[in-house]
């Protein structure tokens, strides 16, 4: 199987901004996933050790942010604790989706199954969206999480009758196997590096998700 392509947007002594694929998983996963290829063991091979700060599913592509020291990794991840990172995604949500923009304000907890389901006693979880386009039988967004937790732009969008295009984890399983590609994409990214200064990166929506975005 060839080595997934990904890109390295930048690269300093203290972190590496990487543009990840749909498909390649971050990090090692266990069961069925325990072999495959991840990102951290490529940037392993490349670059020597590095840290995760953050994460990106498997099939959602983007942005991601690794830190290279030890130091990096308490200050890169301190930022993402703290919402320190702004964070922005483009999706492509099922169904039309009322007014030009709102928020989802729901608690997340994690179930045995690997899903992220909205429940009472929840860790509390916002996610707000903005309206881009809108196509005949979906809507494309730009979504911005002030929480980071697993799966949450999936389980919010699925909570309110609009799951994101192509995921057969929360949405209809028959009916997303139809599309190649999880439909999000870590779009945008602007924090401060640990000198203090601003730091901004944008990438555009790779091939695949573009060719969805035109049958739709």
């Amino acid at each position: 199987m060839p080595i997934p392509k990904f890109d390295v947007v930048l690269e300093t002594p203290e972190l590496l901004v990487v543009n990840k694929p749909s498909g390649l998983l971050t990090m090692p996963a266990r069961g069925d996933l325990a072999k495959e290829k991840h990102l951290v063991g490529l940037l392993h091979q490349r670059f020597g050790r590095v840290f995760v700060t953050h994460r990106l599913d498997r099939d959602a592509s983007g942005l991601i942010i690794f830190a290279r020291t030890p130091e990096a990794h308490r200050y890169y991840s301190g930022l993402f604790e703290t919402r320190e990172v702004e964070k922005h995604y483009l999706v492509a949500a099922e169904g039309k989706l009322a007014g030009d923009h709102g928020e989802i304000d729901k608690p997340l907890k994690q179930r045995g199954s690997g899903r992220v389901s909205v429940v009472f006693d929840g860790k509390a979880s916002l996610t707000r969206w903005k309206v881009l386009e809108r196509h005949a039988g979906a809507t494309v967004l730009d979504v911005s999480i002030v929480t980071g937790r697993r799966h949450q732009i999936r389980a919010h969008l699925y909570s309110i009758g609009h799951p994101v295009i192509g995921d057969s984890l929360y949405g209809d399983a028959a009916k997303q196997a139809r599309y190649p590609r999880l439909m999000l994409h870590s779009w945008k990214l602007k924090f401060k590096d640990m000198a203090g200064k601003p730091q901004s990166f944008e990438a555009d929506p790779p091939a695949d998700f573009i060719g969805v975005l035109d049958a739709l």
